[in-house]
């Protein structure tokens, strides 16, 4: 039966809200598609504002694979601002898509990519506008299946009790997967849940039963249904090039956090960053040919009329051709306004030969490095082993080459961290500038320092660490800016930009938490509780203080799930969700972090067994892929 779009109730409402375009839809290359002719329909939310759920590349690929399919329909939500909430709360305008503005209950399945835990309070906004229960337990045949994705469903356990199931892994394969489940028909919620769970990659959270011990760890986490694997192993697409999405990416109507046409040429990351949750639960690193990449670029820039092509990945100048990559596309769209990015790159990654071919269609903008931490004590420790004197080799390269502007990375709070490993971060930035001036014979040249909060992550070697305090924090970065402007001459040069500790502490809650934190999630939000990633939304001390009052009965606190250091028998929330590491090789690194000993990337040098090649039955992927990027013929600036 046809479902009504909300548009007639929706478009009296936009002119009293912040940018009401973001609610109108019609993007160019976007999809509306018969509701009638689908036998499976999908929701596919990104619960963070349009501006900046857009651009994902997650979201988009999932959108056209699953449109390409003839009966299935998917269509696309985001958060929508407080204003706009308020309105439909008043005139009774359910959650809605942007592309049908067909209300979300409706759908068979809502689809949920989380890239950060502080975007679960944005979840059960659009829920309970939607009219859908909070609660999975609460829901009939009647309501859609809630399913989480994204970095952040690798420990989904404190929105255990809102979402149906999670997604382990890539979301290519196992969308499919699941639209087939659906297919089959709906016979009643509880069996499709069980067939979801025997499905490869899908882990179904009300099949488990998690019992506590005495002193608030948990004891064990154990399937109460036959047909629910005792762990539920993540998802790997092996073959980049199969998957070649989008090829036709969307085009905003208003503007975004990224205004480009983007290729992901490579999916892994085997560097071995120790704080980095993203490298280690996306091994083994496979790469996309120069084939599939050049087409890539060709087939989208046609499609969309985008003039910068981003090559992403988790650090895209490790691609073992990124030399022939950039070369090649540099080459191919010289003379046009198509110009080339690559998110922030590695020291030990980069050449000036690499920059300029970036450069030499547009104009050149800063470089932008993350050697983390500001000593070479804390870079071991966090096994990011970049050398201070490298660093200012390629910056002073790089500003003599005409260069003018530097960001460099950093994160505060990194395990065995001391007020002296941060201070290193100024002597670091006015190196940086003594070189640039001295490099480039002006006084001009800029260095800006952006600094977060670290917060230990699952499935790395430092899901076992205490969490600095948001007061540690704080204390560290005052002292920091104080010794960046103890010399005026240099500091004058140098920016600084940093995140206080405190919405990091609640993101480590989030993070590391178990089911019991779902009561403090939900707490908040009925608190009002709205976009908590936003500096203006974010409430430490409604956290504070939900945490406080729903986590006093199990005798834990907000301290036990952050401050707190694990230790190896320790029962994670996560340990039956097998990103493929394994675990005793994670607890052997982080006793080499603590030791600070560095660990060799495993691309280019023999196999330490970490465990995730045999687990996902696959291998490193190293080129050279023996292809050509193509076409080779150059595009005119009149036919680009």
């Amino acid at each position: 039966m046809s479902v009504e779009s909300v548009f007639p109730a929706l478009e009296p409402l936009l002119p009293r809200v912040s940018k009401p375009v973001q609610y109108i839809g019609g993007e160019l290359n976007s999809t509306v598609k018969d509701w009638d002719e689908a036998r499976v329909r999908w929701a596919l939310m990104y619960p963070d504002a349009y501006e900046v759920g857009l651009p994902n590349q997650g979201v988009m690929i999932l959108y056209e694979l699953l449109n390409e399919q003839p009966d299935v329909l998917a269509e696309r939500a985001y958060a929508v601002w407080p204003d706009l909430e308020d309105l439909m709360r008043e005139h009774r305008v359910p959650s809605f898509t942007v592309d049908g503005h067909r209300p979300l209950h409706a759908f068979d399945v809502i689809g949920v990519s989380f890239a950060t835990e502080l975007g679960y309070t944005n979840l059960l906004t659009a829920l309970d506008l939607a009219g859908i229960p909070l609660r999975a337990a609460d829901r009939t045949d009647e309501h859609p299946i809630v399913i989480a994705g994204g970095h952040a469903a690798f420990n989904p356990e404190p929105i255990a009790d809102f979402v149906d199931a999670a997604v382990l892994g890539d979301g290519e394969q196992a969308v499919l997967d699941i639209t087939e489940v659906l297919r089959r028909g709906k016979p009643s919620r509880a069996e499709v849940l069980r067939r979801l769970a025997e499905t490869d990659g899908v882990y179904v959270p009300s099949l488990y039963d998690v019992t506590y011990r005495p002193d608030g760890r948990i004891d064990a986490v154990t399937p109460n249904d036959p047909r629910a694997p005792r762990r539920v192993v993540k998802r790997t697409t092996t073959d980049l090039d199969e998957w070649p999405y989008p090829k036709q990416p969307l085009v905003p109507l208003a503007e975004t956090v990224h205004e480009r046409m983007s290729v992901e040429i490579f999916r892994g990351c085997t560097r071995g960053c120790r704080f980095c949750q993203a490298g280690m639960i996306t091994r083994p690193v496979r790469e996309r040919s120069l084939a599939g990449i050049g087409e890539m670029v060709e087939r989208g820039l046609g499609a969309s009329g985008f003039t910068e092509v981003g090559l992403l990945s988790l650090s895209s100048a490790d691609h073992s051709e990124i030399a022939e990559i950039t070369k090649g596309l540099a080459d191919r769209y010289e003379g046009t306004n198509t110009t080339l990015s690559l998110p922030s790159t590695r020291v030990d990654a980069f050449n000036i030969d690499l920059a300029n071919e970036l450069s030499r269609n547009g104009r050149r903008s800063g470089l932008t490095f993350a050697p983390e931490g500001g000593s070479e004590r804390i870079r071991r420790v966090i096994n990011k082993m970049v050398s201070e004197d490298d660093l200012i080799r390629t910056v002073s390269a790089a500003f003599a080459q005409g260069w003018r502007q530097v960001k460099l990375y950093f994160m505060c709070g990194l395990p065995t961290e001391t007020d002296e490993d941060v201070l290193e971060i100024a002597s670091m930035a006015h190196r940086v500038i003594k070189a640039g001036r001295e490099a480039s014979g002006r006084n001009d040249v800029r260095c800006t320092i952006s600094i977060g909060g670290f917060v230990p992550k699952p499935h790395t070697p430092f899901q076992w660490a205490s969490q600095a305090d948001p007061g540690t924090i704080d204390g560290r970065l005052r002292k920091l800016r104080a010794a960046i402007n103890s010399d005026r001459r240099l500091g004058r040069n140098v920016g600084m930009r940093y995140h206080d500790g405190e919405p990091s502490l609640i993101e480590g809650l989030l993070s590391r938490g178990d089911r019991r934190v779902g009561r403090v999630i939900e707490r908040v939000w009925r608190d009002g509780g709205r976009f908590d990633g936003w500096r203006e939304h974010f409430s430490y001390q409604r956290w504070v203080e939900a945490a406080s009052q729903e986590l006093a009965p199990y005798g834990v606190d907000l301290g036990w799930f952050t401050t707190r250091e694990r230790f190896q028998d320790e029962v994670m929330p996560w340990d039956h969700l097998d990103s493929g590491l394994d675990p005793d090789w994670l607890w052997d690194d982080w006793q080499d972090a603590l030791a600070a000993r560095e660990q060799d990337d495993c691309r280019w040098t023999p196999c330490f067994d970490c465990g995730v090649c045999p687990a996902t039955g696959t291998d490193i992927q190293v080129g050279p892929s023996g292809t050509a990027l193509i076409p080779i013929t150059p595009v005119t600036a009149s036919g680009g």
